[in-house]
């Protein structure tokens, strides 16, 4: 994100929040597409349990755990 670091080179909130939401996205992707193997699903399926994974994430969770920690 261009221009959203501080003065100090820290990250801003935004960026925090966003980093926290990326995280938590790819770590829902991959136990979902890891536990669609497990159960035998297809590469296709496997995949299609990941995007559900993401889609419903709770994003309300990620961004109040954000907030808790600063």
């Amino acid at each position: 994100m261009a221009g959203a670091h501080n003065k100090s080179g820290a990250e801003t909130p935004c960026e925090t929040i966003a980093e926290a939401v990326r995280t938590a996205c790819i770590a829902a992707a991959q136990r979902a597409y890891e536990d669609a193997g497990i159960s035998g699903l297809c590469a296709e399926g496997r995949w299609e349990n990941a995007i559900g994974a993401m889609q419903s994430l709770n994003l309300q969770a990620v961004i109040a755990s954000q907030q808790v920690a600063e």
